[in-house]
């Protein structure tokens, strides 16, 4: 990752690493998660600092109370970095979610996740540190109407929150416990439309589009109109992946629904997709590395 700035020092850096510590909550960080954040704050790098919280279960069923445990977690481990290194560059992160009263099982989509959401990016600015969260979240296990409806609930309460950075995207399934190539690229789709939406209303002459309005008159449509035919290639976003033709063409085009149009888009691309060029010596070396790495490893019996 090349000039990032963070924090009010500002501090810069050409080649930065990233790294994620939890919170074992409730309020307490295990040796484990505190050991990777003290080695990458010892090197000045990036820690996302981020407590996992299952409402009713890692932490109280309220939405003020679970923001609460958050917070104190998150902080617990901020200053744990700056103590290894005052003034290494961390994040903020929050990854809350509500659960089943009857099974037990993490539940997405649901209203109180996302409050919580809210209520830590509102004390992220607050503390002035960048803030990380998550979108495009389903419990569902195939691409289907669950998955849609809770994906885009969570990712648009992510855009609205205004979270710096975004982890899980794309492609999340069965709550984390799978990936699906269909539903990656349904959300890759979906997030195409962040920079439209986070681009906020355009208040320039041409957004306003007052000589529009003036030239056209009362009664009269746009769909002629020098300013719509100057800007009609541009005007909205435009899903890749969205139908929105009439039934018959939707049927005469074969009636396939959003999760066939994904499947066929994910084996196109895999089958375009050409590996990035690497040094032959460089590869050598990597692989070298990985074999002793591995060997240093004690034999799991994996």
């Amino acid at each position: 990752m090349a000039k990032i700035v963070f924090g009010a020092d500002r501090l810069e850096r050409e080649h930065v690493l990233m790294g994620l510590a939890n919170a074992n909550s409730p309020m307490s960080w295990d040796l484990n998660m505190l050991g990777s954040a003290k080695v990458y704050a010892e090197n000045n790098q990036i820690v996302l600092i981020t407590p996992f919280i299952l409402g009713g279960a890692m932490a109280p069923v309220t939405v003020a109370a679970a923001a609460t445990q958050t917070l104190a977690e998150a902080l617990a481990g901020m200053a744990f970095c700056q103590i290894v290194r005052p003034g290494a560059p961390v994040i903020f992160g929050s990854f809350a979610s509500s659960m089943s009263m009857q099974s037990g099982a993490p539940t997405f989509g649901t209203p109180e996740p996302q409050l919580v959401l809210f209520v830590m990016a509102a004390l992220a600015r607050r503390l002035g540190v960048p803030f990380r969260s998550g979108g495009n979240f389903t419990a569902s296990k195939v691409p289907d109407y669950q998955a849609a409806y809770e994906s885009a609930i969570s990712f648009m309460a992510t855009m609205q929150a205004g979270v710096n950075f975004n982890l899980h995207t794309a492609g999340w399934l069965e709550g984390g416990l799978a990936i699906g190539y269909e539903k990656f690229m349904l959300d890759d789709d979906q997030a195409s439309m962040a920079g439209a939406y986070l681009a906020g209303v355009d208040l320039s002459d041409n957004g306003l589009a007052l000589q529009a309005m003036l030239d056209g008159g009362p009664g009269q449509h746009f769909l002629g109109s020098p300013h719509t035919l100057a800007n009609f290639e541009n005007a909205f976003w435009r899903s890749e992946l969205s139908d929105n033709n009439s039934f018959e063409q939707w049927e005469m085009d074969g009636g396939r629904d959003a999760a066939v149009r994904a499947n066929a888009r994910w084996k196109a691309q895999l089958a375009a997709y050409e590996a990035p060029p690497l040094d032959a010596a460089v590869h050598e070396e990597l692989l070298a590395w990985m074999d002793q790495r591995r060997a240093s490893f004690p034999d799991s019996d994996v």
